[in-house]
């Protein structure tokens, strides 16, 4: 059986993975959410805050919820969008693009958001799934502290081993607020990563295929 995953079968291990001790799932949910509610209310502290406000006592429950609970959900495996395939039984043999898929990510330098859309493709080797699919893949990846360098490969890997091919492309373009809203402040720059896999990467005329769909510009020679 030919392996499609370049060794991706731990989504935590490898250079291209979310950096994460081992004990990471030691804790439960709610006991992560106790913990950072303590050292969150001490950062407020710390600042300088009044807690006792009433606008400010319910806020360090409130980001340690939403941390664990949501924007960075993903890195809790049982959030992993279970996949499923079907056979190809059209005989499409032309690539699908899945377009403007949004990306909410947080930088996990200064844990500040990058927002974009991402631009994903592949050509069934006999396989597909469905649509949404695609956009529950990047979403899962996107919700955990990130580079967005290594998101754009996990989606690709994650499609690659769930297809069975390597014929699987995506492109993301998105602003980093760390970038936009502290140190130089440029509002107006985005970033665009790119991970091209199987025919993506070695057929130019698919390659150019593909950025025609999804409205880039960009050569990748």
């Amino acid at each position: 059986m030919v392996d499609f995953t370049d060794n991706d079968d731990d989504v935590f291990t490898g250079n291209e993975h979310t950096p994460i001790r081992e004990d990471a799932f030691d804790k439960s949910p709610q006991e992560k959410i106790d913990k950072i509610t303590a050292l969150f209310g001490e950062i407020m502290e710390t600042l300088g805050l009044d807690m006792t406000d009433d606008s400010l006592k319910d806020s360090p429950k409130r980001v340690a919820k939403m941390y664990v609970n949501e924007i960075f959900g993903g890195l809790l495996p049982e959030n992993k969008p279970g996949i499923s395939t079907f056979s190809n039984k059209y005989k499409y043999r032309q690539m699908l693009v899945e377009k403007d898929i949004t990306v909410y990510s947080f930088c996990e330098h200064h844990f500040l958001p990058i927002i974009g859309k991402a631009h994903v493709a592949y050509i069934s080797n006999g396989e597909v799934i469905g649509l949404s699919k695609i956009n529950r893949i990047v979403d899962y990846y996107a919700r955990r502290p990130q580079v967005q360098e290594r998101l754009t490969m996990q989606v690709v890997n994650a499609l690659k081993e769930a297809l069975g091919t390597k014929d699987v492309a995506c492109i993301i373009d998105a602003k980093h607020l760390c970038v936009n809203c502290r140190g130089i402040k440029d509002t107006a720059s985005s970033t665009i990563t790119a991970e091209l896999s199987g025919i993506f990467r070695t057929n130019p005329i698919t390659r150019q295929e593909f950025l025609h769909y999804v409205g880039s510009h960009a050569k990748f020679d």
